[in-house]
């Protein structure tokens, strides 16, 4: 031994262990018992080594720093580092945090302390004596800044402040905390110093590679270290597990190799080690018929099917363009069976735009999985939604001190915590091989947010899938640009896929950062191919070439589409919904907000009456809708209820219903209707509603339905010119007259609706959305339609021009050092108000006690509701209670609740104002 451990001095040499020896964790359960500091240590930085040993994850930590791969000299310094995590817990604040009254000697009682920010004064020597003293005692970090660094020290030092950061946030150089040299000193028979003195001398036998001679410098790009931060915050949740590292309290000096040990075992069983996988891979994967063949029906590879093969399969980005139901979630898988078995690829991460879309293409990508791996190493693809716990075809439970019983396990069996370890918080969701969710799981890797670093880290990996990327969304847009240079950045695999892309969109992700008018103008857009791929090439950055498929999908169809100026009219939108549903027909109602989608239902139920009530959408036989403003639990039951009522052949239902809904239902769901009523929106937003229709031609259709049809709903008299009231409830529509903030684009839409009453798709999908989306088609409008609209245009800009500001001030700044540029890395104090939807200020209320939901049966276990989301902007100035918790009153079928003077209800009808 060194030392005889860090911790004793000869001051004292009795008395509880935590008293004696420097501890890092402590067990809640079994107060006293502890795990030794410089165990941890070892833990953590044998987890870093472990995941370096796994070839994706090393290079795309390499690529991060401009190189192919990282030689044996800097992976065991980077282990140094991740090992130094937690050095700051050697404080004496830190250490009597555990002690008892009675452990106390006589006199001063130290403050207490953190173990990260308290470094603070330490790392900027604002403590000069402690800063020089702690490094000193190092041993080796003056021969570090000189021999593994070519920066004069800069490199070194941000990849310590990286380590220290490891738990999700840059760690801030300035402020927040005053020099406290009593902290550093000796007390209690504990001293810090000797304990950096010991936690150096070990890094050197643990990790003897990083001080060998003539390794080239440390990589020092800003992003290799925000990279780094990443992985380290990985390593040190996996390292801070108690069942892979049970809790030791003596010193031993061999314990590196228990570690390592425990570290290998640890990343095998969670599922990072995809090693025994791969090998058991065959050479060529299933054919595309093996792999999606459905109910004895053999398939062959449609035009875009075909195409989305076609390109390099190390193209950084292949973007899919077609239309709705053409095939492209199997192009995008088919594509990652190719690149995992070259290879380049781990796993996959498939983002959707809304949580029921999300929930259905997880089934699809499970049975994917198991068609595509041997059974006994196929992986169970992790439904990335918070309030779900469910890996492959598994549900799970949460426990009790972070604990999840899976619905699997058995009674008296051990509790295999490894293979669905990604799959038990949302946090970690990124790190599962197989996941799919919705975008905003990968766009939290881009923001300034908590464990930002930890996604972004662990996405780089695997092949990241977009479904339904458009432009109407400036925020989003941003986001996702930064997050994808930080994927591509690190070496990353992207591949978008929409059926409305505009050109000005398309060349944004093709050519990222620059300005390219070529092909831009509005002609030359609506003469490019659809449908088409297209691709950015990592040798020619920047520069696309776009492959046409040689034929068409097979897909087309002719939707006749009227416009009708019944927006508000409810009675009269309920009236003919109803009428088609007692002819047979499946009938969807999208409205463009929830307001209007319950004074819809309201409607519908008021004509219905007790006779037609099964023509209503119903969950558990209760009449209800389908949107945003339900309690999770319950939008787990709307999910499967719309899933099963507009399904496909054999398992579709009989008989009409109607389904009213909101832009819940228009994105990536595999539902099928008869007729579609809608309201007016962009003419990239009307197809994808219009996807939902017709969608399966096996599907039988009721007389008088055997053509598409889509009713879209305007204003009175088709007239959008009052929507221009910014300011007020124009119409009853919401702020500023309209959801959809740009009035040029939906008079650009009622247009081409009242000019070609038959839209043939996909024939006419490229030249419908430029001609609704494109700059030049809404300049023509504003210039025609006068000063108002010309106001309302430079309204909308500026807005676009803020909400970019928004989402560019809201990103983790990966292109500036966490030392030399260290404030402009930090993350904002009013971090909670980060979203990854501008519109999203949701906050979470939890219910106590939980009351029953007005949609699950009695007997169900699912029957209570636990939280709500709530806007932050019905609150208006009231005050939350300081412990958050809501006391609900049950009503008739549901339950009020009020903060301050706001009441609020929540039934069948989802969450509202009362």
């Amino acid at each position: 031994m060194i030392g005889g451990g860090i911790g004793m001095d000869t001051e004292m040499d009795s008395g509880p262990v935590y008293r004696r020896q420097f501890w890092a964790k402590s067990d809640r359960e079994s107060p006293g018992r502890i795990h030794l500091l410089e165990h941890h240590l070892a833990d953590v930085g044998a987890c870093f080594e472990a995941l370096l040993e796994l070839p994706l994850i090393r290079q795309r930590l390499a690529a991060s720093g401009g190189l192919a791969d990282l030689d044996e000299a800097t992976i065991a310094r980077l282990a140094v580092f991740a090992a130094l995590h937690d050095i700051g817990k050697v404080n004496i604040g830190f250490q009597t945090r555990i002690w008892r009254e009675a452990d106390y000697p006589p006199g001063r009682r130290p403050s207490r302390a953190g173990h990260i920010v308290d470094l603070q004064p330490v790392l900027n020597g604002n403590d000069g004596d402690t800063n020089r003293r702690f490094f000193d005692a190092l041993g080796w970090w003056d021969e570090a800044a000189q021999s593994w660094d070519d920066a004069g020290g800069e490199t070194v030092c941000g990849l310590l402040i990286a380590a220290l950061s490891h738990h999700g946030r840059p760690l801030p150089l300035e402020g927040q905390r005053n020099p406290h040299p009593q902290l550093w000193r000796p007390y209690g028979g504990l001293d810090p110093v000797a304990a950096v003195r010991r936690i150096g001398e070990l890094a050197r036998r643990w990790f003897p590679a990083a001080f060998a001679p003539g390794a080239p410098p440390l990589p020092s790009a800003p992003a290799f270290q925000h990279h780094f931060l990443g992985l380290c915050n990985l390593a040190d949740w996996i390292g801070s597990n108690k069942q892979w590292f049970p809790y030791i309290d003596a010193p031993d000096d061999g314990y590196i190799t228990t570690a390592r040990q425990q570290a290998r075992r640890a990343i095998n069983e969670i599922g990072l080690n995809i090693t025994q996988q791969r090998t058991a891979f065959p050479a060529a994967p299933p054919s595309f018929d093996a792999l999606f063949s459905r109910q004895d029906k053999s398939f062959s590879p449609n035009a875009i099917q075909q195409a989305a093969q076609e390109p390099p399969l190390d193209a950084p980005l292949v973007i899919i363009e077609s239309e709705t139901g053409s095939g492209k979630t199997e192009a995008a898988l088919w594509r990652f069976a190719e690149m995992y078995r070259a290879g380049l690829v781990d796993g996959l991460y498939f983002a959707l735009p809304t949580r029921a879309a999300a929930k259905q293409i997880h089934g699809r990508v499970s049975r994917f999985i198991q068609r595509m791996f041997p059974p006994e190493n196929a992986p169970e693809p992790v439904l990335a939604i918070p309030g779900y716990l469910q890996a492959g075809d598994i549900t799970g439970r949460h426990l009790p001190d972070y604990q999840v019983w899976w619905d699997d396990h058995a009674a008296d069996g051990p509790y295999p915590h490894g293979p669905r370890w990604a799959a038990e918080s949302p946090k970690r969701f990124l790190a599962a091989q197989i996941a799919v969710g919705t975008i905003d799981q990968a766009l939290l890797g881009a923001l300034a947010v908590k464990n930002a670093h930890l996604r972004a880290a662990c996405l780089a990996r695997n092949l990241l899938v977009v479904d339904e990327v458009h432009a109407s969304d400036v925020y989003m847009s941003v986001v996702l640009e930064a997050l994808l240079a930080a994927h591509h950045g690190a070496g990353g695999y992207a591949l978008l896929m929409s059926a409305t892309l505009g050109s000005a969109a398309r060349q944004r992700w093709l050519r990222p950062g620059r300005r390219n008018d070529a092909g831009f103008r509005l002609n030359d857009a609506i003469a490019v191919a659809y449908p088409a791929i297209s691709v950015r090439s990592r040798a020619a950055a920047g520069l696309a070439e776009s492959l046409t498929p040689a034929n068409e999908n097979g897909q087309d169809k002719d939707v006749a589409i009227a416009a009708v100026p019944e927006m508000a009219d409810f009675a009269a939108v309920a009236q003919q919904s109803l009428d088609a549903a007692r002819a047979g027909a499946k009938v969807l109602v999208i409205r463009n907000t929830v307001g209007h989608a319950i004074q819809t239902q309201t409607a519908l139920q008021e004509l219905a009456g007790p006779g037609a009530a099964a023509r209503l959408f119903a969950v558990n036989g209760i009449p209800t809708l389908h949107h945003g403003r339900f309690a999770a639990a319950d939008r787990k039951l709307l999910d499967a209820a719309v899933e099963r009522l507009l399904s496909r052949g054999e398992s579709r239902p009989a008989g009409g219903i109607v389904v009213v809904g909101t832009q819940t239902l228009e994105q990536s769901l595999d539902i099928d209707a008869d007729l579609l009523l809608t309201d007016l929106c962009p003419a990239d937003v009307l197809l994808q509603r219009l996807g939902r229709l017709h969608r399966h031609r096996e599907n039988r259709r009721p007389e008088g339905y055997a053509r598409p049809q889509c009713v879209v709903l305007t204003p009175p008299e088709g007239d959008l010119a009052p929507l221009l009231q910014t300011g007020r409830n124009a119409n009853g529509l919401g702020p500023h007259g309209y959801v959809y903030p740009s009035l040029q684009m939906l008079e650009a839409t009622r247009r081409l609706i009242d000019a070609h009453p038959q839209w043939r798709i996909p024939a006419m999908n490229r030249a419908l959305v430029e001609r609704a989306t494109h700059p030049e088609a809404l300049a023509a409008i504003t210039d025609e339609m006068g000063e108002e609209w010309r106001q309302h245009a430079i309204a909308v800009a500026g807005g676009h021009i803020a909400d970019a500001q928004i989402a560019r001030n809201s990103l983790i700044r990966r292109d500036k050092s966490l030392f030399t540029d260290n404030r402009e890395t930090l993350f904002h104090d009013n971090e909670e108000n980060i979203r990854t939807r501008l519109g999203d200020d949701r906050l979470e209320l939890p219910l106590t006690p939980p009351p029953p939901s007005p949609l699950a049966p009695s007997e169900s276990i699912d029957n209570y509701i636990d939280k709500l989301a709530l806007t932050r902007r019905w609150l208006g100035d009231a005050n939350l209670p300081d412990d958050y918790a809501i006391t609900p009153t049950p009503t008739d079928g549901g339950f009020d609740f009020s903060i301050g003077d706001r009441k609020f209800r929540y039934d069948r009808l989802g969450l509202r104002r009362a």
